[in-house]
């Protein structure tokens, strides 16, 4: 198994909006071979930052994921709505 930690800050205003993409990003998943699970939490001590934590049944599972289309296409409505490019960290 691999988890793949993501973690984003978003400014109060676009908020409702990422909690859209994410819930896009999550439907999408479902469908992807190699998907187990998937937990989105708030970060309760800042404001504005969550995190992603993904379950992978292998590394090519989530690699596939990565270069999924619809996939990229949502990431980019993410990372343009955060100003910044999302960050993973994937463990083992």
């Amino acid at each position: 198994m691999v988890k793949v930690f993501i973690k984003r800050k978003v400014a109060d205003e676009s908020l409702v909006q990422l909690v859209g993409l994410l819930k896009k990003l999550r439907s999408l998943t479902l469908n992807q071979p190699g998907y187990v699970s998937g937990e989105t939490l708030k970060r309760m001590d800042k404001d504005g930052e969550c995190m992603v934590i993904s379950t992978w049944r292998s590394i090519q599972d989530w690699n596939d994921w990565v270069r999924n289309g619809e996939r990229v296409a949502v990431q980019g409505e993410i990372d343009k709505l955060l100003g910044m490019e999302t960050e993973y960290e994937v463990y083992g």
